[in-house]
């Protein structure tokens, strides 16, 4: 019988020890502060800033392609650095929604004026994921009109 209760005791403890280190609820400011950091990073021609916010594994999706975080580096980067240098947007707000405590995914819109009767519209979709407290980026998703 005290092999049984000590066995109850110490999964309480367990159980007291995981809750205490759980991740705290998600909070909206904290994922938009990446999605910001990662564009600022771009706009200040800043392509380690941008890599550090991006996961290991992460994936991007546009014009029907999909790049690992490594082609992504190599070749969209550099693009996504040369176009924030010659046209300016404006970003639209951030729509944010989680699932669970530790998954997000962003949605928003940039408009770019090239000088075009219409204007340059990307939308995009963003998912993150946090681990040991860190909101990094896994996917992003563009779509676009061009005039």
């Amino acid at each position: 019988m005290t092999g049984a209760r000590v066995g109850c005791y110490g999964l309480a403890v367990v159980l007291v020890f995981q809750s205490a280190c759980a991740q705290p609820p998600p909070r909206e400011e904290d994922v938009a502060a990446v999605v910001n950091a990662f564009y600022g990073a771009i706009t200040a021609a800043k392509p380690g800033d941008v890599m550090r916010l991006i996961a290991s594994d992460a994936v991007f999706i546009e014009s029907g392609r999909i790049e690992t975080r490594a082609e992504y580096e190599m070749n969209h980067l550099p693009a996504d650095i040369e176009f924030e240098q010659k046209v300016k947007g404006a970003r639209g707000p951030l729509r944010v929604t989680f699932d669970g405590r530790n998954t997000a995914w962003v949605i928003s819109r940039a408009e770019y004026d090239e000088g075009n009767p219409e204007k340059y519209i990307i939308t995009q979709l963003m998912v993150l994921t946090r681990d040991s407290g860190d909101w990094k980026i896994r996917t992003i998703s563009w779509s676009s009109n061009q005039p």
